[in-house]
């Protein structure tokens, strides 16, 4: 064929990316041990990893022992201390040589995670590896920067990592580049059947000069990630499916260990009738073919509005009809292979299991024999069937259709995940009025599957709780100095009613729900008694109905987080000066219940009020700059709904200093005020009444702390929940929090002083989630 033709044509030749380095590479290998302390381990019980293109075996590697994982952990601690004390410009020299290894073997380890993964070298050479690049060298300027930006805050100390088999390297890269930055050490666990670039990855850094047993890597299978929860580690930075994350959730509850779990999504991708539609089948075709579908973020769910549903589909097929399939390692090809037999045959059943459901299933283009799976449009699903509703993983996108915006963002938010959004409209406006509204970490507009190391990724809901990237990922590897050696706090026991010698009841206080007092269930109540053995008064004795109640009306109190930042400042504002007109009375109450001057509690917890008042507006969202033509916006939401158990001790600070930054964020709360001396919020009940708080923002239900706690801690309804107060209490919530895997702050039974510097920050970070809203601009 002569060149007139092949311009004729335009079809297709095959364009083979040269292997010959890597596999000769893996040839002298052969079996691979793990790396610990700067130096690969003799390989142990081995197992096969293949390549997913052709099934071929192409190394074997060794299954980790709980005794593996330990030696690598050791070797993490014993180079913790030693790598966290280098000034933070010699780590970031390192992060520096890092990035500049992965630049120089850039064909290389893009040609290994081809073979090992089965994605198309198209998508390792150029998204992956330049990513994972620019991670070390933006992590690199956090470790030069660490001490003037980081101040009051350490290194959580030796960190376990897990990623999954999706993006190998660059989930390392997220994982590894800030926790080495900022003082850490790591062992990681890749994916058991994708761990070669992580290898390579280490025999490299080794070479490049990063010290013994700050990095290690131990390869093996769901075992031997257990074995790394389960281990000695301060932290566990998980990314994989839900259904593991809650295991880790339950298995790391009461152990202390700090954790950040990224999770599994079932992401919207919302067409409406004025998009550029050509423009929007590209952004699918990108989202969910060209890495077949194996992306936690991909836009599977195509919400398209009626009027142009059929015009979409049309070209949505007929661009599917074009797309190559077959060789990962041929340039020209969209899609490669699917990583895991395994994967391939979920896919098949879910998909079957939708058309047995009455859904279309259309498949336009055959792939090779294999572990390829076609490029699949569903149609006709219900919005309530598996194929609709569950992760599928795979190069497969089911459509609905709406018709008003209000109906796109309630199918949008139909969904237990939160992870990612995408957004496609010509108007401006009705794009960013529905990614505020969707419940989501990440939200594309006219845009899909961007990422950047500056700009933090994560989910909310059932996708997961952390940040990666950018200052949020940095800040999930910091902790405030000193956090782990503040004193176990002294028990403050209930005294028996039947101590009581005299009686002194002014009134007696019911529970505070919905701007108004109300009856407790069963119209339970029990006695407060002072050190003096007076009864001071009764308290309402809540239950699972009070709780049930006061988060309904937390939830129907959402006005409070659309209100503007300066007027939750103002109505902050207000509830300090009206706390202070009664100070003596709240004095007075202190010293009655615990035998002290109160005067000093008060006084602080006033202040706590201006203070977290002062902050309301402060505390606002950040323009990053990505390379492209636009704009990543970060902005603070809300955590929503939010359990808050208070200390036993300063009854009326431990309150006000946790209630305050909660809501000068827009949270609402259900309180269960100290367990002793409940009187302090009962009083304060009085103070909300006349200060404009709004009902429904602040709930109070006195009772047994533990019940309550256990109660709020499985609510769906309730999206995070603080806890403070004695070990047993902080794993009872971590624990019971898997159900809807919410947001938990604990103290462990360690004293917190609210008012220390670096703490009010430390909280306020906690109070929200940060939206990370992608807007590109331009022509």
């Amino acid at each position: 064929m002569n060149v007139a033709a092949h311009f004729d044509a335009m079809s297709y030749g095959p364009a083979p990316e040269a292997d010959d380095a890597v596999r000769s590479w893996l040839a002298e290998r052969k079996a691979f041990g793990h790396f610990v302390d700067g130096a690969f381990t003799d390989p142990g019980e081995l197992f096969v990893a293949r390549e997913p293109a052709t099934g071929n075996e192409i190394a074997r590697l060794t299954q980790g022992t709980a005794d593996d994982v330990a030696a690598a952990v050791a070797a993490a601690r014993e180079a913790q201390s030693v790598w966290a004390a280098l000034p933070g410009h010699d780590r970031a020299r390192h992060l520096y040589a890092l990035a500049r290894m992965v630049q120089r073997h850039a064909r290389m380890f893009a040609v290994l995670e081809a073979i090992d993964n089965g994605k198309t070298v198209r998508e390792t050479r150029d998204i992956d590896i330049p990513l994972v690049a620019r991670h070390f060298y933006h992590h690199a300027g956090w470790a030069q920067l660490q001490e003037s930006e980081f101040k009051g805050l350490e290194p959580v100390g030796v960190v376990g990592q897990i990623v999954p088999w999706n993006f190998p390297l660059l989930m390392l890269a997220w994982k590894v580049a800030p926790a080495l930055a900022l003082g850490n050490t790591v062992v990681l666990k890749p994916a058991e059947y994708t761990s070669l670039t992580a290898l390579l990855f280490a025999e490299l850094a080794a070479t490049a000069g990063l010290p013994s047993g700050v990095l290690n890597i131990v390869t093996g299978n769901g075992e031997t990630g257990r074995a790394l929860v389960e281990s000695d580690v301060d932290k566990i930075a998980f990314t994989g499916s839900t259904e593991v994350g809650r295991e880790i959730r339950q298995a790391t509850a009461g152990s202390g260990k700090a954790l950040t779990l990224e999770l599994g999504g079932k992401s919207p991708f919302i067409i409406f009738e004025d998009a550029d539609l050509d423009g929007a089948v590209e952004g699918v075709v990108d989202a969910i073919w060209f890495n077949q579908g194996e992306v936690c973020c991909a836009g599977s769910r195509l919400l398209v509005q009626e009027s142009v549903s059929a015009e979409f589909y049309e070209k949505l097929l007929r661009r599917m009809s074009l797309l190559r399939i077959g060789d990962p390692l041929d340039k020209a090809v969209d899609m490669g292979a699917l990583a895991d037999p395994v994967q391939k045959a979920r896919i098949e059943g879910l998909v079957a299991e939708g058309a047995a459901e009455g859904a279309t299933v259309h498949q336009p283009v055959d792939v090779p024999a294999g572990c390829y799976y076609p490029p699949t449009l569903i149609t006709d699903a219900h919005p309530t069937s598996r194929v609709a509703t569950e992760e599928i993983f795979g190069p497969v996108a089911v459509a609905m259709t709406f018709r008003t915006p209000d109906e796109a963002i309630q199918l949008a938010n139909h969904s237990r995940y939160g992870l990612a959004a995408s957004v496609w409209s010509e108007n401006i406006g009705l794009a960013l009025h529905v990614a505020a509204r969707v419940s989501a970490g990440v939200v594309w507009v006219n845009a899909t599957n961007l990422f950047d190391e500056a700009v933090g990724f994560g989910g909310k809901r059932e996708s997961g709780f952390g940040r990666e990237g950018g200052r949020e990922g940095a800040y999930a590897y910091l902790q405030p100095a000193g956090w782990r050696d503040r004193a176990l706090r002294e028990p403050v026991t209930v005294p028996d009613p039947q101590s009581a010698t005299t009686v002194l009841i002014d009134r007696t206080a019911k529970l505070y729900v919905g701007g108004k007092q109300a009856r407790p269930d069963g119209n339970y109540s029990r006695p407060v008694i002072s050190p003096a053995g007076m009864v001071l008064g009764e308290v309402g004795e809540g239950n699972r109905k009070d709780i049930r109640n006061a988060v309904a009306a937390a939830r129907g109190a959402a006005g409070w987080s659309d209100a503007t930042a300066h007027n939750r400042g103002q109505v902050l504002y207000y509830l300090g000066e009206n706390l202070a007109v009664r100070s003596d009375e709240f004095a007075a109450r202190l010293k009655q219940m615990t035998g002290k001057d109160g005067r000093a509690e008060v006084e602080k917890a006033i202040e706590r009020l201006f203070h977290y008042a002062a902050y309301a507006d402060k505390v606002e969202g950040t323009a990053h700059r990505p390379p492209l033509r636009g704009l990543a916006v970060a902005i603070p939401e809300p955590q929503g709904v939010v359990g808050l158990i208070c200390p036993p001790r300063a009854p009326l600070l431990g309150l006000i200093g946790l209630l305050a930054p909660l809501i000068a964020m827009g949270n609402r709360v259900v309180a269960v005020p100290s367990e002793p001396f409940p009187l302090a919020a009962t009083d304060f009940y009085q103070v909300l009444e006349t200060s404009d708080v709004p009902g429904g923002v602040v709930n109070i239900v006195t009772g047994a702390a533990k019940t309550l706690a256990k109660t709020l801690a499985e609510h769906d309804d309730v999206d995070a929940v603080w806890a403070f107060g004695d070990h047993a209490l902080s794993a009872q919530v971590e624990a019971a929090s898997v159900g809807n895997l919410k947001r938990t702050l604990v103290d462990e039974g360690r004293d917190m002083d609210v008012c220390a510097p670096g703490v009010d920050g430390f909280l306020l970070r906690h109070a929200v989630d940060l939206k990370n809203v992608w807007i590109p601009y331009g022509e």
